[in-house]
């Protein structure tokens, strides 16, 4: 009879440490090798994506992103001129980035980091063929819808006045800085936004506060983004206080630049070395 005690509370025994196991599993980080495999697969399903499903999504994202700089010129507007207001109304350019991100639109600067995961592991013609596929048409549909909203906000009665002022000095400090600058301020947005797209798989209930802290150090800091940046500068050249041929070189090319020496080299093949490296298994 003791005996049958005995092993009823072994039994028990057994149970609660597995439960707690689990429960510990459950509750520690995971591991780099499982944020590298989650990410890996994102790039995979985004490859496999069609080219005209990836143009009307990236359009989409370029029309999108243009929030980013109607929230923070309505805040700049509307709140007083004070040395604290940027950090408040820098706010408001985080919203861009939440609607295409939770929307699962196609933004360029996301796609500098999960489509190289495969093409890094594959090392092949096709795969990389496929990347500046992607590549080419997401740029080219944000960069479309991105002009889109430019010319709609400046040269509609959507917005008045004083706050399509604010639009235009949004843009006209975006271009403040020299080629290299901006190349260089381009890299560490590029840096940031495909750490936030490491980390969000795993976020869970924190993805919406990843992507407003993250794209808040972006706007707080004047880093160069392509697609949020061109809206601004685009309003600029919109109502003819820029040239275009100064808008395209002076901030998109070395923002662009940036952006992919940012989301590529230091991310991608970073993270993709911390994690393979000596690991034949991936």
């Amino acid at each position: 009879m003791q005996q049958e005690v005995d092993e009823k509370t072994k039994q028990q025994d057994i149970q609660k440490d597995r439960a707690e196991q689990r429960e510990a599993n459950e509750r520690k980080a995971p591991s780099g090798k499982v944020l590298y495999r989650t990410t890996l697969q994102e790039g995979e399903s985004e490859l496999k994506r069609s080219t005209a499903a990836l143009f009307w999504s990236g359009l989409a994202a370029g029309l999108s992103m243009g929030f980013s700089m109607i929230a923070e010129g309505l805040l700049n507007h509307y709140l007083p001129d004070a040395p604290w207001r940027p950090l408040v109304s820098t706010f408001g350019y985080s919203m861009g980035f939440l609607i295409v991100i939770l929307a699962r639109q196609q933004l360029f600067t996301e796609n500098t980091l999960t489509p190289i995961l495969p093409l890094l592991a594959k090392k092949d013609l096709t795969t990389l063929l496929n990347v500046f596929r992607l590549w080419g048409v997401v740029l080219g549909s944000n960069l479309i819808g991105a002009l889109a909203l430019a010319l709609v906000a400046m040269h509609s009665s959507a917005f008045d006045d004083s706050v399509k002022a604010e639009f235009v000095k949004l843009g006209e400090h975006a271009m403040q800085y020299d080629f290299g600058t901006t190349l260089l301020r381009g890299i560490f947005a590029g840096w940031v936004i495909a750490l936030m797209v490491w980390l969000l798989p795993f976020a869970e209930s924190a993805r919406v506060w990843v992507i407003i802290l993250m794209t808040y150090l972006v706007g707080i800091a004047h880093f160069s983004h392509i697609i949020a940046g061109s809206i601004e500068v685009f309003s600029v050249a919109a109502v003819g206080q820029a040239s275009w041929g100064a808008v395209f070189g002076g901030f998109v090319v070395p923002a662009l630049l940036g952006n992919i020496l940012g989301g590529v080299t230091l991310v991608a093949v970073l993270n993709h070395a911390q994690v393979v490296a000596g690991d034949d298994s991936l």
